[in-house]
C-alpha cells in the first residue's frame, strides 16, 4: 500500500519502509534524514502513526494526528538551553524545524509537517534525532 511515497509492510522483526527503492527499518529512524515532502503529499494516517510511535520513547506525545510533541525536563535553565541549541542545529541540519520553548524547569517540543496539515515521516525522524541529544 502506497501512501506519502512510502510502501510499508509488516515482517517478523519490524516494519519496512520503502522509499526511494531502499527498504528502511523504522527502528533506525535517528539515522534517516528529512526529505522535502513532495506537493499532493497525504499525512500520515493513524495505522502509520501508531507504528512509528512505537519506535519512539512513550514521552512522546500525538494530538489530533497532527501535532508530535513532548516534553523535557532540565534540573537548570542552562541545561534546557544547551538542549534547544542542539535541537536547532540538528533542525537547520535536517531542514525541518520544530517548535521549541524553553521555560525552566523544561523545554517543550512540537513537530508537525505544515505543508501537509499533519504528520510526516519527517517529525518522527526528528523526534527520534532528538531523543539521540
Amino acid at each position: 500500500m502506497a501512501e506519502s511515497g512510502f510502501l510499508v509492510t509488516g515482517i517478523s522483526f519490524g516494519t519496512v519502509l520503502s522509499h526511494a527503492g531502499v527498504n528502511l527499518n523504522i527502528m533506525i529512524l535517528k539515522e534517516m534524514h528529512c526529505e522535502p515532502v513532495k506537493a499532493g503529499t497525504k499525512p500520515l494516517d493513524e495505522e502509520k502513526i501508531n507504528q512509528y510511535m512505537a519506535e519512539l520513547p512513550v514521552e512522546w506525545k500525538v494530538t489530533n494526528n497532527k501535532i508530535l510533541s513532548r516534553e523535557y525536563p532540565f534540573e537548570n535553565f542552562k541545561r534546557g538551553m544547551a538542549f534547544a541549541q542542539e535541537i536547532g542545529r540538528i533542525a537547520e541540519q535536517e531542514q525541518h524545524h520544530p517548535g521549541v520553548c524553553v521555560e525552566f524547569p523544561k523545554v517543550d517540543v512540537e513537530l508537525s509537517t505544515h505543508d501537509i496539515g499533519g504528520l510526516s515521516v519527517n517529525d518522527f525522524i526528528m523526534a527520534a534525532r532528538i531523543e539521540d541529544i
